[in-house]
């Protein structure tokens, strides 16, 4: 432990001054550095080898846990009766018994702080019946996102003949995952008691240990099996930049955290994010037809960011704006157009979606005959006799 803690500190206190031409994980079979915003890859190393991914493989089944929620399939506070099978499980473990019962959100943290195979079983049997039938699910989505080099075989990620994926892969996983942050309340957690059925309680610590020591890094998911090595998809912000790191196949704890640490530091020291509008700010005022209002300002659904190097000049930017035909009820966080981003020399650089500022209730009958009155107090015709 000793030594683990001196190759922690040794790299937070130096910030190192390499470029991308290096290699910034030295001791690993593969590894990616990205940027969180857009994905954008900063850093490869045979990011495309197929590896053992171990439990980072567990990020897989918690983005479709998050989905699940977001979507309103699935509440935290569910209850969730723990299997046989659950209980069975070999490996990292929160120890469930079989017939114990726990809530969705227990379960999630002992996934996301403990690498719980038992809890993330549990959870799999919870949402599609079987282990069998979440890995569908699982293979599936992430085809849908992109994973195209992986294919997992079980939640867990214990050692199975052609369980593998990728860094890049990984990588993408966990950038989709960023996308429900409230997993990020319970990855960045670095201890916590889990309340047993019985009355006692179970001490969580989490694998990740960058979270106590390297300021920013808030996830997400650690591995280790013999076969696969050591390895460990980190996610860290300072500054608005969030950056995800991937290493796998690394010989070492010590060595995992090192070249996970050398990456964030020179993602960290080489770009920095701008804000080129930000959500809030209004964007323009347009036509709302059946309304209690007849126009709403616009809006951005995300802020509008861009990747820089700490080198390069801010640049100015103008939006042209992309609107359907907008029909009431709307609420803020429907897509009502785009906003096309263009930079001072006429390039369109991005085009993000735009919604309403506020709420937009349907008119009614009442709403109707006030804005004729309003009208016609104002001296405008709106019939006209025959």
């Amino acid at each position: 432990m000793k030594k683990f803690l001196l190759c922690i500190f040794t790299f937070l206190f130096f910030l190192t001054g390499v470029n991308a031409e290096e290699d910034l994980a030295p001791t690993a079979k593969s590894a990616i550095l990205i940027d969180a915003s857009i994905g954008k890859i900063l850093y490869e190393k045979n990011a495309d080898e197929k590896l053992p991914p171990a439990s980072m493989t567990k990020l897989a089944s918690m983005l479709i846990i998050m989905e699940y929620i977001d979507s309103g399939k699935l509440k935290l506070d569910e209850q969730v009766t723990i299997s046989e099978a659950a209980a069975s499980m070999g490996g990292s473990q929160i120890f469930l018994e079989a017939g114990e019962v726990y809530t969705v959100e227990q379960l999630l943290k002992g996934i996301s702080i403990a690498s719980g195979n038992d809890a993330v079983v549990a959870m799999a049997e919870k949402i599609a019946g079987t282990e069998e039938a979440f890995v569908d699910l699982i293979n599936k989505r992430l085809k849908e996102i992109g994973a195209t080099n992986t294919v997992f075989l079980n939640v867990h990620g214990l050692d199975t003949e052609g369980h593998v994926s990728t860094a890049r892969d990984m990588a993408t996983i966990a950038f989709n995952l960023l996308k429900h942050p409230k997993i990020l309340e319970y990855t960045s957690i670095y201890e916590e008691y889990l309340d047993k059925y019985d009355g006692s309680k179970t001490w969580l610590v989490n694998t990740n240990k960058l979270v106590r020591f390297y300021e920013g890094v808030d996830g997400l998911k650690t591995g280790y099996t013999s076969n696969a090595g050591y390895c460990l998809t980190a996610t860290a912000k300072k500054n608005d930049l969030r950056l995800i790191s991937v290493v796998m196949g690394e010989d070492t704890i010590e060595n995992r955290s090192s070249d996970t640490v050398k990456l964030l530091n020179y993602g960290f020291n080489t770009y920095r994010i701008n804000i080129i509008k930000k959500s809030n700010d209004i964007l323009g005022k347009v036509k709302v037809e059946r309304g209690k209002q007849d126009y709403s300002n616009v809006v951005l659904i995300n802020d509008a960011t861009e990747l820089l190097k700490n080198t390069d000049e801010l640049k100015e930017y103008t939006f042209n704006l992309k609107v359907d035909k907008l029909v009431a009820p709307l609420k803020r966080g429907d897509i009502v157009g785009q906003a096309q981003i263009i930079d001072n020399e006429g390039n369109i650089i991005d085009e993000v979606p735009i919604t309403v500022e506020k709420e937009i209730k349907k008119a009614n009958i009442g709403d109707y005959l006030l804005k004729n009155l309003k009208t016609l107090s104002s001296g405008k015709t709106i019939l006209k006799a025959k």
